[in-house]
């Protein structure tokens, strides 16, 4: 089963669509008249593709399990053939397509077997997704192969060349996996007026500055102190959601002080000091958070 633990929850949809095809007009009549013998053909078979897709990952073994929170079931009758539409919404982190998909071919498999003993000629086509909504196609990325990421290494004991630099290396190979440029991790110790001097250096040539350390609660923790009065704008949706990306791995990240926002048309983070404290901070905002170089143009959303 794919790892879907570093994604986020948006709202996705899916719409997939199958035919049955009957060969006779009476079976069609049939179904209008509610005379078929083993029931009601639409809602019976409305309640099969109901379970059909809460059940989806209990038959495919790849699907994750996921809350189903909307599944619409609609027919459509033109001469001999009843097209069926499901649609399918959720909260989460993987789409539904396969579970719109799975819900159709039960609908259709529920009619066929309601249908058998009155018409020998049925025939199940074309089961296929019309519309999936949600997931990257939904949500475009800028194209960030322009721009400069300069980091940021906030820390007393790397400052003295004692121990090794992790969380740097961290940001620069996520940055450069994003197509982004990358200075040279630069390491400073843990004062305010160095933190803003070397940031003051950085927005001149960088369009995306990341620190990282600092942001936690010892006395010589004072990266958030360093970057606020710089800060044209905060983004506080962007420190929401490291906050609460991190809150979801592990108690400890309620503790975080991280601080996001603008100086110019710069975008600014400082982020947790540990390389896996680092990375999940950017996993949770990247790369979405690129959109705000569209915004800072004055691009239409």
């Amino acid at each position: 089963m794919v790892d879907i633990t570093n994604k986020s929850n948006t709202l996705r949809a899916a719409t997939a669509q199958a035919t049955v095809k009957v060969s006779k007009k009476a079976t069609i009549e049939a179904i209008k008249n509610d005379t078929v013998p083993k029931g009601n053909v639409f809602a019976m078979s409305k309640a099969a593709g109901l379970l059909g897709v809460k059940k989806t990952p209990e038959l495919l073994p790849d699907c994750h399990p996921m809350p189903i929170e909307f599944t619409s079931v609609d027919y459509e009758i033109s001469g001999l053939e009843i097209k069926i539409n499901i649609t399918v919404k959720t909260i989460y982190k993987t789409g539904v397509e396969v579970e719109a998909m799975h819900g159709a071919s039960v609908v259709a498999l529920n009619m066929y077997d309601m249908l058998k003993p009155i018409d020998k000629g049925i025939e199940i086509n074309n089961i296929k997704l019309l519309e999936k909504k949600g997931g990257k196609s939904s949500y475009p990325v800028k194209d960030v192969s322009g721009l400069i990421a300069g980091i940021i290494v906030c820390s007393d004991t790397l400052s003295k060349g004692e121990g090794e630099d992790k969380s740097g290396k961290v940001i620069k190979q996520k940055m450069t996996d994003f197509g982004l440029k990358t200075t040279e991790v630069i390491i400073i110790q843990d004062e305010v007026e160095a933190i803003q001097n070397i940031i003051k250096k950085q927005i001149e040539t960088c369009d995306v500055i990341v620190l990282t350390g600092g942001t936690g609660l010892s006395p010589r923790d004072v990266t958030p102190e360093a970057v606020l009065p710089l800060l044209d704008k905060r983004i506080s949706g962007a420190e929401e959601t490291i906050r609460r990306f991190g809150q979801n791995r592990m108690p400890y990240a309620m503790l975080s002080r991280s601080v996001v926002g603008t100086i110019g048309k710069c975008v600014v983070l400082a982020l947790p000091g540990s390389s896996k404290g680092v990375a999940e901070s950017l996993d949770a905002v990247f790369p979405h958070l690129f959109h705000s170089f569209k915004v800072l143009k004055g691009e239409r959303h």
